[in-house]
């Protein structure tokens, strides 16, 4: 049997998300139906992998996909009955990691999750601990160190903190942050990462290292 894969299903057709619930389930996967596109957007953070149908009560799936995009990298096969060229073209240049046409092989769906998954794997080794100027993150032992004297940090805090190392040099979205961090790019939480960013240079004192991105972000590193 294969790993075990958090699957975030992505379908309003009863009948078809309780087969696939029932099908995944019983190979070893942990699915997670939802029926709305909104309701994805805010569940994407707890899956390993999401399979999105296109036809939505709420959203045009295509839409829940740019919107996914924006905010995560999370792994995405389209599971649709919408096999026209168009909707192929469009889903995969939106990043979808696969497109697949209902009705699809069970055998096939769960070689297709299998391989997704894999290659996300493989493509996103983490490191454990990132230095930055004399800043150092130590991801697993949620410890940070400054000019070699350990800094006290709260939860959240860190959690910022260590959204931006695991990007470091790269300008990271507020959308992002705010994503990763409360698990919802799309509720008014702005003020709230405001005061968090304020408290984190305040205590790392290196303004310098952790630089704001007019109309954009954050950046921790040159």
């Amino acid at each position: 049997m294969c790993t075990a894969v958090r699957v975030l299903l992505v379908e309003d057709d009863d009948g078809v998300a309780d087969a696939l619930v029932d099908s995944l389930g019983a190979h070893g996967h942990q699915p997670t139906r939802v029926r709305r596109g909104e309701d994805a957007l805010l569940a994407h953070r707890d899956a390993d992998l999401a399979l999105l149908d296109l036809g939505l009560p709420d959203l045009d799936g295509l839409e829940v996909l740019r919107k996914l995009r924006a905010v995560s990298t999370l792994p995405v096969i389209v599971l649709t009955a919408r096999g026209d060229e168009r909707s192929v073209v469009r889903g995969l240049r939106l990043g979808a990691d696969d497109y697949l046409v209902k009705p699809v092989r069970l055998s096939e769906l769960l070689a297709r999750i299998e391989a997704v998954t894999r290659r996300a794997a493989a493509a996103r080794p983490e490191p454990q601990v990132v230095v930055v100027g004399d800043i150092e993150v130590d991801l697993g032992a949620r410890r940070v160190v400054v000019g070699g004297a350990e800094v006290e940090l709260t939860a959240k805090e860190f959690a910022v903190l260590a959204a931006l190392a695991r990007r470091a040099g790269t300008a990271v979205s507020r959308q992002q942050l705010m994503d990763e961090v409360w698990g919802d790019a799309y509720v008014a939480v702005s003020r709230s990462l405001d005061v968090h960013l304020t408290q984190l240079r305040a205590k790392l004192r290196r303004p310098e290292l952790l630089t704001t991105i007019r109309g954009f972000g954050y950046r921790l590193g040159a």
